[in-house]
């Protein structure tokens, strides 16, 4: 890896506010008095840029700054809270297409699927600001005369948001648009491996603020090593909510600290998702979602397909195109708009695709395509099919990196059994023509995701519905529906305008 930074090329990360060295802490002020961390390009191996990350005190500093804005942001009107979140869409807008060439840069998605992820962010926020005027809780039939029996909801006050480096800047979106028009103050800490990119959103989020009159430790941010800063946020009982998406090893960390002081915790852990092509599949329509499920984000989407479960009818057929087809992707800089994969994120990565490799051949798979590293600068793989048995114990683990697994089935609920078995229960996807499979497999014993679909590949989801999963995946759920209860608390209240004061359930007591 060079030392030697490339920022000077990049034109783009000046119209973001980065510089070639960044303080890495926001919480109404810029600070960072913390470890230097380089910023590295993916696709050269070479550091973009610095981080200045926070030093433990300054965890503090943050926490403290988001208690002295946070009554004036519980207290603002909820609509009032929407036209902000409204407004730092429109920001986003204005910031579309560097924001995404910096993803592209820094993560390795290619350009159009990080435009994709930006647009989903400001999505998001247009959703919100409709939300904020919607909020609303029940008025329930009370038993006792004189009375009325209503829920209210407030906001929970603090909330913790811990991103991953392969979505650095929806999951912020997905939290941080639904949280803030529910009244709360916000600490995101994103992966360290995206730092500009949290830095770039923050900036955008900090104009807003600041331009609309709130305090901008609203949206308070800190970079630094996730094992100092991510447990000082899961150990803190000031937080009301922790957002945490990663692994599902890290989430059981979390889960079991948070819980055990009473905490809530959304959780967006393991994928391991699955497509059943059924005899009666559309198979054109199979294929082009199985090649962007499985190839898209290079495999580092939780949503990303990771088992192909084809009917023996369709299988060799299905087997015969793909191989085709994974010889035609185009591999290479994800800035390049010809490019259709770009690399992996870190070198990390490329290790866990050799080793996985090499225990998926000792557990009987075979490389029918790909299965190497790419000779170059950078982290390159290439895309990789393997046949194996659904009852390997490697398919139940997920790799987080391009490889898919093809297996054959003859009955359908075998198939949609091979779904359901694996640890995970994330998103999944049946292909078929036939009502009655489809109703089944939405149903109890069909899949058990958080995710069903229908002629729809795994990867990518609408902000309208709730987003996430079952099992290992966690259980949380972000974005659409109902999603914005998880942000706030719920207070049943009973308000007596009698002269009366009779008791529930009749009970007499004079």
């Amino acid at each position: 890896m060079s030392s030697e930074l490339t920022y000077s090329q990049y034109p783009f990360l000046a119209e973001l506010g980065l510089k070639e060295e960044n303080p890495g802490v926001f919480n109404g002020t810029w600070g960072g008095r913390g470890d230097i961390i380089k910023c590295v390009n993916p696709t050269t191996g070479k550091v973009i840029a610095t981080v200045k990350g926070a030093a433990p005190e300054e965890y503090e500093e943050c926490i403290q700054a988001m208690i002295a804005a946070k009554d004036q942001w519980a207290l603002t009107p909820a609509p009032k809270r929407g036209e902000v979140v409204r407004l730092i869409g429109d920001a986003l807008r204005a910031k579309l297409d560097p924001l995404a060439k910096l993803i592209s840069l820094e993560m390795g998605k290619i350009f159009i699927e990080a435009k994709g992820e930006v647009q989903e962010f400001i999505d998001v926020c247009d959703y919100a600001t409709g939300l904020s005027r919607s909020i609303n809780g029940q008025v329930i039939p009370s038993e006792r005369p004189g009375h009325v029996l209503l829920e209210n909801w407030n906001p929970l006050g603090l909330v913790g948001i811990i991103t991953a480096f392969n979505f650095p800047c929806a999951v912020l979106g997905w939290n941080a648009s639904i949280s803030m028009i529910c009244g709360n103050v916000q600490l995101w800490k994103g992966a360290s491996t995206t730092s500009l990119i949290t830095l770039a959103c923050t900036k955008i989020i900090e104009e807003v603020l600041v331009k609309s009159g709130f305090n901008p430790a609203i949206c308070s941010t800190i970079i630094g090593p996730g094992r100092t800063v991510g447990e000082q946020m899961i150990q803190d009982k000031r937080f009301g909510l922790i957002s945490f998406t990663g692994s599902t090893e890290v989430g059981r960390r979390i889960s079991s600290v948070v819980h055990s002081n009473f905490g809530r915790t959304i959780l967006e852990l393991g994928g391991n998702n699955a497509i059943i092509v059924a005899e009666d599949a559309d198979v054109e329509l199979a294929l082009r979602a199985i090649l962007f499920s499985a190839v898209g984000t290079s495999g580092q989407r939780c949503t990303s397909l990771r088992r192909a479960i084809i009917h023996e009818s369709h299988y060799d057929q299905i087997k015969e195109r793909l191989v085709k087809a994974y010889s035609t992707v185009r591999i290479g800089d994800p800035l390049d708009a010809n490019t259709l994969m770009g690399p992996i994120h870190t070198p990390s990565a490329i290790k866990e695709y050799l080793e996985g490799l090499e225990e998926i051949k000792k557990q009987g798979g075979k490389i029918i395509a790909g299965g190497k590293r790419i000779e170059r600068e950078g982290n390159f793989v290439e895309p990789t099919i393997v046949e194996i048995n659904h009852d390997a114990p490697i398919v139940k683990t997920e790799l987080f990196v391009p490889i898919v697994y093809l297996m054959k089935f003859k009955n359908l609920d075998d198939a949609f059994a091979w779904n359901n078995e694996v640890p995970q229960g994330l998103s999944s996807s049946l292909f078929t023509n036939s009502h009655m499979s489809t109703f089944k497999w939405m149903g109890p014993t069909g899949s058990d995701c958080g995710i069903v679909n229908v002629n729809v590949g795994t990867s990518g989801a609408e902000i309208g519905g709730a987003f996430g999963g079952e099992k290992e995946t966690g259980g949380g759920r972000e974005s659409g529906s109902d999603s914005w209860k998880q942000y706030m608390r719920r207070s049943t209240c009973t308000i007596n305008y009698s002269k009366e004061l009779p008791l529930a359930q009749g009970i007499k007591f004079e």
